[in-house]
């Protein structure tokens, strides 16, 4: 397959590379060129379970320097960034290109039908960690899985096969009619670990280092999943309050995106995460105190970042 990276970060360059460490044709569509001169020069250097090594032999390229079409296009840009991407890439989706969205939050679906036809639109989730350390340079440790369907729930060869392509790779990946569960619960997740990492500075692990903190968390959760509940979707809390326990445990040293991204000086995906949740609990009636309140704060604390200060 030729399959395309949009959004070289720590995910796409974990996925990235991986597939081209198997032998599958990579390109890595990214804006950040100081990462992809570093991997052009040095390769990519990927630190996982399976050891430190460097994996060569990928494409890295700007949106306005790409050539050819996709057979594949696996989009991990930021969820505010995304309309703007697949903008500048347009011309190399071809009627045949299969386009998987593994990002963070809600309404990815409807900014990929503004671009392709619903039949090329894959949708998915993933729980696998990574860390950008640096220029070419991703950390992932412990374990994940990925989810997908294509969007309008048909069994197509071509979907299947990127399943199996993903999963051939180690990253667990399996068609799952039951995506839209995966992903409500993932954004529970998120919008506890990610916002309550953001405004503390912590990562995963330390969230227990007093029983507050793994108990705010865990409220979150419950707070998101009764908002998916009410909007149709039954979504599991007991399953998702165990991915907490298992990142609080598994995953101690890594540092969720949205912390990443406050480090860099880069604005959060907030809005599609906590955001959403909160847009969609007022339409459906259900009261989500703390889970606005931890926005409230991821906003306060983004705000002093992108005014040029460091966060707390």
């Amino acid at each position: 397959m030729n399959i395309w990276i949009l959004g070289a970060g720590a995910m796409g360059s974990l996925f990235g590379g991986l597939l081209a460490e198997s032998g599958q044709k990579v390109t890595l569509v990214d804006v950040d060129d100081l990462h992809l001169e570093a991997i052009r020069r040095q390769g990519l250097r990927l630190e996982t379970d399976a050891g430190d090594r460097r994996i060569t032999g990928m494409k890295t390229c700007r949106p306005e320097q790409a050539s050819g079409h996709a057979d594949v296009l696996l989009v991990f840009t930021k969820t505010l960034h995304t309309d703007q991407a697949l903008r500048s890439i347009g011309f190399h989706l071809a009627s045949h290109t299969m386009v998987l969205s593994l990002q963070n939050g809600l309404g990815n679906a409807e900014t990929l039908c503004r671009h392709l036809a619903p039949e090329q639109v894959m949708i998915g989730m993933t729980t696998w960690p990574a860390d950008r350390v640096g220029p070419a340079h991703v950390r992932s440790h412990g374990r994940g899985l990925v989810r997908m369907l294509t969007l309008d729930s048909v069994d197509r060869p071509a979907a299947a096969e990127v399943a199996a392509v993903l999963d051939g790779v180690g990253l667990d990946c399996a068609m799952d009619r039951d995506v839209w569960q995966s992903i409500w619960e993932k954004v529970a997740f998120n919008a506890a670990m990610n916002g309550l990492c953001a405004v503390t500075g912590c990562t995963v692990g330390q969230l227990d280092a007093v029983p507050e903190g793994a108990l705010l968390a865990r409220e979150i959760v419950q707070e998101v999943i009764a908002v998916a509940r009410a909007s149709g979707v039954e979504a599991d809390a007991r399953r998702c309050l165990a991915s907490v326990a298992d990142a609080m445990a598994q995953h101690r040293t890594h540092k969720p995106s949205m912390l990443q991204d406050l480090l860099a000086g880069r604005p959060t995906e907030i809005e599609s995460i906590n955001g959403e949740v909160i847009a969609r609990a007022r339409r459906v009636g259900v009261p989500v105190p703390r889970t606005e309140t931890l926005y409230a704060l991821v906003r306060l604390v983004e705000a002093r970042v992108l005014s040029g200060e460091l966060p707390v």
